[in-house]
């Protein structure tokens, strides 16, 4: 009777002692690490804190990987290379999912920043010449974005399109010549045009103050497309590690690090209400 209970207290120990180590197998099976794509380096500083916050309250480290194009980003996604990317806007998402037959998944948004005209020798759009050049980005969606921009600014007229081109130009009094470029190389771009719209990832980049830009974007209903999101694969939308990122970032600290490091250029867009 005496080996009975002893081998029965030897069975319950071994087993205790088994369930003690799992958790700690599925924390150490469970995805840790989590890469985030971004485009620039202006966001860099951001996403060491996001990576503070995610380490802090989650365990979650976060590291980024940086690219120079708007493409790259979402096909590292698709291959595999990366976990997440936090680059583009719901317009540039939808548009390349169309494009290259993808299902990639907005899971947080992040911030609306809008565009902005810059010029060297003239302070206001209304100053802009016949025959003036302007250089837009080249990307389908911050080139029909710039478009609308210029329309609203008063200086074309533009055919009703989800997404306009140079061919849904219906009026151009000022007969505005259009420089399609890479939409990284629209601050460079600056030395030879007389106006360029540039991304506020690159004007950050390039140094640009927002304070001397001839023109804003508005920021209405319609800007709803603009926000710029974290996206994931569609599989991987419900991944915990990675809501874990999203909760890491859309927090007070990031709206504080908004406010000093880029004022009212930058605005934390998960709790923006658009009228």
């Amino acid at each position: 009777m005496k080996n009975i209970f002893k081998l029965s207290l030897t069975l319950i120990a071994i087993t205790l002692s088994f369930t003690a180590l799992v958790p700690l197998t599925s924390v150490s099976a469970a995805q840790k690490t989590v890469t985030v794509g971004i485009v620039g380096t202006s966001e860099q500083d951001l996403w060491k804190s996001v990576a503070k916050t995610a380490k802090k309250d989650a365990g979650i480290t976060v590291k980024t990987k940086v690219f120079t194009d708007y493409n790259t980003p979402n096909k590292a996604l698709v291959d595999g290379s990366l976990d997440l990317n936090a680059f583009q806007h719901a317009n540039f998402l939808n548009n390349w999912n169309k494009s290259n037959n993808n299902q990639l998944q907005a899971i947080g948004k992040t911030y609306l920043t809008p565009m902005r005209v810059y010029a060297n020798d003239i302070h206001a759009v209304k100053d802009l010449k016949a025959h003036a050049q302007i250089a837009i980005p080249n990307d389908p969606t911050n080139e029909g974005r710039a478009l609308t921009l210029l329309q609203t600014a008063g200086i074309i007229k533009l055919k009703k399109s989800a997404l306009p081109t140079l061919k849904d130009v219906k009026e151009n009094k000022l007969q505005i010549k259009f420089k399609e470029i890479a939409a990284d190389q629209t601050p460079s771009a600056l030395k030879s045009v007389d106006a360029a719209i540039i991304n506020a990832n690159y004007a950050q980049e390039a140094h640009l103050s927002p304070k001397k830009a001839i023109y804003v974007e508005p920021i209405n209903k319609a800007s709803k497309q603009w926000i710029n999101i974290i996206v994931a694969n569609k599989k991987q939308a419900k991944n915990k590690a990675y809501q874990a990122v999203v909760q890491a970032y859309q927090t007070k600290k990031t709206e504080k690090y908004f406010k000093t490091t880029w004022g009212d250029t930058q605005l934390p867009a998960w709790n923006i209400k658009l009228k």
